[in-house]
Order: C-alpha cells, then sequence, then structure tokens
C-alpha cells in the first residue's frame, strides 16, 4: 500500500515512496521555493526552546555520541 501526501507547496499528490525524489515535495521547484521560504524567514520556529534542567558537559557529550550513533553520514569516513 502507497501513502499519499500533500505537496506542503503546492497541495498537489505526492506517493510517499523510495523513487518519489523530492518528497514530500512533488518537484525540485516546489522543494526550493519551501527552502527560500526558510532562508527569507518566512518559516520559522515560533517558540524557543524551553528546558528546565542546564545541560552539563557529560550531557552534550552523550546527545552528540547518540546523535552520531544515529546518524552515520555526519561521521567523517576513517
Amino acid at each position: 500500500m502507497t501513502i499519499e501526501v500533500p505537496c506542503p507547496n503546492c497541495q498537489k499528490k505526492v506517493k510517499w515512496e523510495s523513487k518519489s525524489e523530492f518528497r514530500p515535495f512533488c518537484s525540485k521547484r516546489c522543494q526550493l521555493i519551501d527552502l527560500g521560504e526558510w532562508a527569507d524567514e518566512g518559516h520559522k520556529i515560533s517558540q524557543p526552546v524551553q528546558s528546565h534542567t542546564p545541560m552539563s558537559e557529560e550531557m552534550l557529550d552523550a546527545l552528540e555520541d547518540e546523535f552520531l550513533m544515529n546518524n552515520k553520514f555526519f561521521v567523517e569516513p576513517e
């Protein structure tokens, strides 16, 4: 079963599958329009991150290690 989602820019239906190169966008054009909106600050996260717990160096190191373990494309080849 293939899921269809609306393009965030033009609302055209997009099949959510690996061969849909620009998903969730329908095309490179819609993808670039959205990128431009972020660059012009038309899109932004409206609330600051709120944390009542101060982050120690150890906590930051643990978060970074976990992130790198789950996102191998950020790690430089050996």
